[in-house]
């Protein structure tokens, strides 16, 4: 008997040894994951099935493990290394945070410029931002929201990107509903293009439907637009359009050589500019100039712009 109960007690801590090693084992394999991460609110199982869809190196079991160590922090997690042991990445995620840093994109402001600002202030590749633009948008410019992001240190180009278009696609859709009752991204990303000129020509908000009107009455007539601030696209945002410009400059963007819109938007602009852009003021007028107020001189004939144009410049 002695010898049967010895034999049990030996194939038990045989058996505990063997999964006390196995577990050891789990907890030091290498994990490669983001240096930062987002970490939603909910139960543990949310949040494991959170990160199991984006191919975190997380299963089920893991679940049990943070049932001991605590809840993981919400919100955004910096783990500072892109490779560690399970361990350590389970521990990471119920201690860690992340710092955040403010990054405000103009409205009007063009993709390439505020590739520029993140670069400088995040410390991220613009050739890579561009790369993952391209990847997960199907536009070059306009893709993007004004607004102030509150975007964690140490956050790569992939993320960065994500995180913008999933924000302004989730704006668009909103705001396209709100007012049409659906979203047509094609229909909708027709008016950005159009409130991208307006956002680019209008002196303020209030200035915005007006410009809207000449940009409408100009299009309905089969005029050119011949407006300078199509031309202030990508990295000539803030040139200044001269002569020599409009003449050399062959891209879409020219609307002095070009009937219509440009293909795509020259910036991306606010929910004013497009509200202006679908509700333009009603109005005859076909020609606007710059005052010495900082306003316009709108003008339904040629005659009277001119007029407008001297007295600006008196």
């Amino acid at each position: 008997m002695n010898i049967k109960k010895s034999t049990i007690i030996v194939w038990i801590l045989e058996i505990v040894l063997l999964m006390a090693l196995s577990f050891m084992y789990y907890l030091n394999q290498k994990v490669v994951t983001s240096k930062v991460l987002h970490i939603p609110q909910g139960s543990i199982g949310k949040i494991i099935a959170h990160l199991g869809k984006r191919n975190e190196a997380v299963y089920t079991f893991d679940k049990y493990i943070l049932s001991f160590i605590g809840l993981p922090q919400s919100g955004w997690i910096q783990l500072g290394t892109t490779e560690l042991t399970k361990a350590d990445f389970l521990y990471k995620i119920t201690t860690s945070k992340a710092a955040l840093k403010e990054v405000t994109l103009i409205p009007g402001e063009t993709t390439f410029v505020f590739f520029n600002q993140l670069s400088e202030e995040l410390n991220l590749d613009t050739k890579k931002l561009r790369h993952y633009l391209n990847k997960y948008s199907t536009l070059k410019e306009g893709a993007f929201v004004p607004e102030t992001y509150s975007l964690p240190t140490g956050i790569d180009e992939k993320e960065t990107i994500l995180i913008l278009l999933n924000f302004a696609n989730k704006k668009f859709k909103q705001y396209s509903s709100k007012i049409f009752g659906t979203y047509n991204e094609k229909k909708w990303f027709h008016y950005v293009t159009l409130a991208s000129v307006i956002q680019k020509e209008a002196a303020s908000v209030d200035d915005m439907k007006m410009v809207a009107s000449v940009v409408q009455n100009r299009l309905k007539k089969g005029m050119k637009l011949q407006m300078d601030g199509s031309l202030n696209y990508g990295k000539y945002s803030h040139t200044k359009v001269t002569a020599r410009r409009i003449r050399e400059d062959k891209t879409h963007f020219n609307t002095y050589k070009y009937k219509g819109i440009p293909d795509y938007p020259v910036c991306n602009v606010s929910f004013d500019a497009i509200k202006a852009a679908i509700f333009p003021a009603k109005s005859e007028y076909l020609y606007f100039v710059k005052n010495k107020k900082g306003g316009h001189s709108y003008a339904r004939y040629y005659s009277t712009h001119v007029k407008n144009i001297h007295n600006g410049k008196k």
